[in-house]
């Protein structure tokens, strides 16, 4: 059996060891923020944070993980007042909103590691958008960045029904 702390709470799983943890998220914690994409480790839609590192839930069994502690959209933030939260709300990225979670977990530590990540660093990112929402996505990040590099509050959000040139343009 394997303890664990998720989102603060501590956890005994009491499931195959081969289970892997997004299953043990979604049906045993009905922790169901994290989503199924793929089940091959390529789409980033099941990201969570184990021990401050953004990975992959459908890929790392539980038996892996005795004494680890792992966030997930829910322990992020009650609130959704996380920077990297705000950010998405205030740069209007959700589309479909299916790979929102993981994408917002992966930000999330690679902000925590680094607060002023390079262009690279940000094109690392193994999370996919199917809906296309990547410029959204980099002003969400460059929103985070600003707010947590100055510790300053981000603007409410405003909202239009217009795409920027550059969102038209995107591939």
């Amino acid at each position: 059996m394997t303890r664990m702390t998720v989102n603060g709470e501590a956890i005994h799983y009491k499931l195959d060891p081969a289970t892997p943890l997004l299953w043990a998220l979604r049906d045993a914690s009905n922790l169901t923020g994290t989503k199924y994409g793929c089940d091959s480790r390529d789409c980033g839609a099941c990201t969570v944070i184990i021990d401050g590192r953004a990975a992959l839930s459908c890929g790392v069994a539980i038996r892996d993980l005795e004494g680890a502690t792992i966030t997930t959209i829910e322990g992020l933030s009650a609130d959704r007042s996380h920077p990297v939260q705000r950010a998405w709300l205030a740069e209007q990225v959700t589309m479909c909103g299916y790979c929102e979670p993981g994408f917002i977990m992966a930000i999330a530590a690679l902000l925590e590691a680094n607060p002023s990540p390079s262009d690279e660093q940000i094109a690392a990112l193994p999370n996919i958008c199917r809906c296309g929402a990547y410029p959204r996505i980099r002003k969400a990040i460059a929103r985070a960045v600003v707010a947590a590099v100055n510790s300053v509050p981000l603007p409410k959000q405003s909202f239009s029904s217009t795409s920027s040139a550059e969102e038209q343009q995107a591939p």
